[in-house]
Parts: structure tokens; C-alpha cells; sequence
């Protein structure tokens, strides 16, 4: 779980994700909040016997955050779950089912697959669904969210491949870098309740030619 000032709502996702009953560990990696979330969490965390707290004393981005815990999962299934609450941990078992089946050993839950989500960032959405397509005809892939920050992967393969982003481009590199080695990727229909820039959203259009690159990059190299 990659925090970034969170304060408002990091609270409410790891209680939700808790509830799931399907987290053996959580790691919990703090990208140098400064609005109180570090400090939220030392002072609950001891009601959460399996969850950790890394500490990043500086923001260093979200791929960077993500990074680190990869490196600390022990666990035999990696997901990211991110902080701001546009991701329901109830759908967990969703993204599950194709492991737990033998069909996967990455799963993406697709915004775009009919379930049901929130009427707002039509221009994020549109940024999105370029870069889907991009991806699709760099890799040879018929991907429908590429961008979806609900991944879960087996933990052997998220830690076999070398990952270097900082910041949001974490998701084409990871894509690139599974579509290359030709890893077994299924796709899920999940909900969305995108917030919007007002509420705290990070990530902005300047990220998305950062996307582009990184996917004309790893297209070639590694």
C-alpha cells in the first residue's frame, strides 16, 4: 500500500482491507507524508498485527513506494492497493479467481469492462484509453486498462523482473515488462470512485507523457 499524504482516508482503506479477510500481510510504505499520515499510523498500526510500516523520510514518487514493498512481500500473491479509497477491497476475490483457477499469474482489474464507477475525469479517462491502445499495438496485447492501479501478481514474478520507476509510470513499465516476457495476464471488471483533483488526485497529464515514454522505452530495451 503506497501512501502519500492520506491522512483522510488511509484509515478507512486499511480497516476495509482488513475486513477482506484475505490479507496475510500488509505492508504499508509511507512516501514522506507530511499531513499527519506517518503519525496516524504509528499510532494505530498496533491494532493491525500484520501490518508493516516502511518509512521513505523523503517523497520519492509512487513507483517508488510500490517498489519497496515488492521487495518486503512475503507473501505468496503481491497486490497493490492503493490509499484513496477509488479502489474497493471487497472485489478482491475477483482479481483472485484466475490465480486461484491456473488461468493467471497477473490479474488487472479494468475499469472499462462494464462494472460500475463514478461519472467524472472523462479527460483522464480518454488519457487512459490512449495509452491502452498503445500499449496494445507496441505489445501485441488486447489490454482494455493498462493504467489500473488494482494489480495483483504471484509474488516470483513481480520480484523476478527488474523495475525502476519513481512515479506513475510504474504501470506502463510493469505492463511493458510482463508483455515481454509473455506472462499470463487476465483482466477483471472492477468498480471506480475516481476523486477528483480537488479531493487530493495525483496524478496529472505531465504523467502521461512519462507513460509514453516508458513505454516506447521498454518496447527496445529492458
Amino acid at each position: 500500500m503506497p501512501v502519500y499524504n492520506e491522512a483522510p482516508t488511509v484509515e478507512e482503506i486499511l480497516r476495509r482491507v482488513v475486513a477482506s479477510g484475505l490479507a496475510d500481510e500488509i505492508i504499508i510504505v509511507d512516501d514522506g507524508s507530511t499531513d499527519g499520515t506517518r503519525e496516524l499510523l504509528q499510532r494505530i498500526l498496533p491494532n493491525y498485527p500484520n501490518a508493516r510500516l516502511i518509512l521513505h523520510e523523503r517523497n520519492r514518487g509512487k513507483g517508488a513506494a510500490i517498489r519497496t514493498g515488492i521487495q518486503h512481500a512475503t507473501s505468496d500473491l503481491v497486490l497493490i492497493q492503493d490509499a484513496d479509497l477509488e479502489y474497493d477491497p471487497q472485489e478482491i476475490p475477483q482479481l483472485l479467481r484466475p490465480i486461484q483457477e491456473g488461468k493467471a499469474d497477473v490479474v488487472y482489474g479494468s475499469r472499462f469492462l462494464g462494472g460500475p464507477r463514478r461519472t467524472t475525469m472523462f479527460w483522464h479517462m480518454v488519457a487512459n484509453q490512449l495509452l491502452t491502445l498503445m500499449t496494445n499495438v507496441l505489445y501485441n496485447s488486447i489490454l482494455s486498462d493498462m493504467e489500473t492501479g488494482y494489480k495483483l501478481f504471484r509474488r516470483e514474478v513481480i520480484q523476478a523482473i527488474p523495475l525502476r520507476a519513481n512515479r506513475f509510470d510504474f504501470e506502463p513499465e510493469i505492463t511493458a515488462k510482463l508483455l515481454k516476457r509473455r506472462v499470463r495476464i487476465f483482466e477483471v471488471p472492477i468498480s471506480f470512485n475516481p476523486r477528483e483533483y480537488s479531493e487530493g488526485k495525483k496524478i496529472g497529464f505531465k504523467d502521461a507523457f512519462a507513460a509514453v515514454w516508458a513505454l516506447l522505452r521498454y518496447r527496445v530495451s529492458d
